[in-house]
């Protein structure tokens, strides 16, 4: 199992998680068990305190995207250095505004009528960006 490239995500991000989650939900189980509100108030703030101290860190790069990494690049205290531009398919990167790419636009205004290459015209059709020749003109009734 030494050659399969994951780590398994141990980092810090996650194992901090990991820790505040243990208490939030010890917290929340004891205020079920003595049916206290109040527990299970403080065992719900530290449980949203768990998420965003996990997301701040993953953001500041002491967590890690999943998939195969070098060996060098799976030790607990090695920060990931492609934090900041963020991790691509990452929930938190996306929320925190990072690895996106630049808005284009998916369709543009086109003529009233367009060809659609076999000859044939398409009247009140939008002509889609990038969808090349077999894209849909918007056909319908004419």
């Amino acid at each position: 199992m030494a050659g399969h490239g994951y780590d398994e995500g141990h980092t810090i991000a996650g194992w901090t998680g990991v820790a505040i989650v243990a208490v939030g939900g010890s917290a929340a189980g004891v205020g079920v068990c003595v049916d206290s509100v109040p527990a299970l108030v403080v065992g719900g703030v530290v449980l949203g305190l768990a998420a965003l101290v996990t997301w701040g860190l993953h953001l500041a790069g002491w967590g890690k995207p999943p998939g195969v990494r070098p060996r060098s690049e799976w030790g607990m205290r090695v920060r990931d250095p492609w934090a900041r531009e963020g991790h691509p398919g990452c929930v938190g990167c996306r929320l925190a505004g990072r690895g996106r790419t630049a808005v284009t636009a998916l369709s543009v205004p086109g003529p009233t009528v367009a060809g659609d290459g076999t000859g044939m015209e398409v009247r009140g059709a939008a002509v889609v960006a990038g969808g090349g020749p077999r894209a849909d003109l918007g056909r319908g009734p004419s």
